[in-house]
């Protein structure tokens, strides 16, 4: 390796400060990073990008975000734990079948009452699995801290009133290439008063013109240095046991059985 030796002597100081300041900049800038590569932001209107960045921030800041280790809840009857720093995922179904698996790999392991399945056909179609299901129940939870993936374009749609006549700012959000349902088309209304998202349109596809559903998107709380909410207007899909934190035990990701949820906090 070529050693290249630097005379400081012969540059400005402002310059030797920039040099060594860069580094701790770079760190800086990843660590509170706003959008994710690939974030449309060409595409997006500027307003919508604004709205978003202010729900953001009122739920915690993207820093929050970003710092957030671990994130637990329970949705439809399944318990998730995810490991956000090492992209490990822990699904809990019933009182017998954990997943265990590593989302960048799509590897993992498969336990039913407590013994690992491991006919390779059987232990595969649930591990497999275990990609889509994060990706969608992750964005039931979490869809606000979401909306500047890879992949997405917000658009400004205009004022508006929730289904309870609350005055809000409408924002549409597409997809290009990315997830398990690329084609899928929302509209969110932002609450004028709370600056926090309140209701979800969900358009299967792109081009229908009516949704198939709209929920609300309410009942927010803080959970570690964010906020979650927990209703989507029907008890069936409502989030329940979240938990947001820094440290778990280690045996919760190795566990082959359903863990206490009381560790979880």
């Amino acid at each position: 390796m070529q050693t290249i030796n630097i005379n400081f002597n012969r540059f400005p100081l402002i310059i030797i400060l920039a040099l060594c300041l860069l580094p701790l900049f770079s760190q800086a800038q990843k660590k509170n990073k706003m959008a994710a590569d690939g974030f449309n932001a060409a595409g997006s209107d500027a307003k919508a990008i604004a709205l978003v960045d202010k729900v953001i921030k009122n739920m915690g800041g993207y820093d929050a975000w970003n710092k957030t280790h671990y994130i637990a809840w329970t949705w439809r009857n399944q318990y998730h734990i995810w490991d956000k720093f090492q992209n490990r995922y822990r699904l809990e179904r019933g009182d017998s079948l954990v997943v265990i698996a590593d989302l960048n790999t799509k590897e993992g392991v498969a336990y039913r009452n407590g013994e690992e399945i491991k006919d390779p056909a059987r232990r595969q179609k649930l591990v497999s699995g275990m990609y889509p299901s994060w990706a969608n129940d992750s964005y039931w939870l979490a869809m606000p801290f979401k909306l500047k993936d890879s992949g997405v374009t917000l658009k400004y749609k205009g004022e508006g009133k929730t289904q309870t006549g609350a005055d809000a700012d409408l924002i549409e959000v597409t997809f290009k290439g990315v997830g398990v349902t690329p084609d899928n088309r929302y509209v969110l209304a932002i609450d004028k008063a709370s600056g926090l998202i309140t209701e979800w349109s969900f358009f299967r596809n792109y081009a229908d013109e009516k949704p198939s559903f709209t929920r609300t998107w309410t009942d927010y709380q803080p959970y570690g240095k964010i906020k979650l909410a927990a209703s989507r207007g029907d008890a069936a899909v409502n989030m329940s046991n979240i938990a947001v934190t820094q440290n778990i035990p280690a045996e919760v990701f190795n566990s082959p059985t359903p863990v206490n949820k009381a560790l979880i906090k």
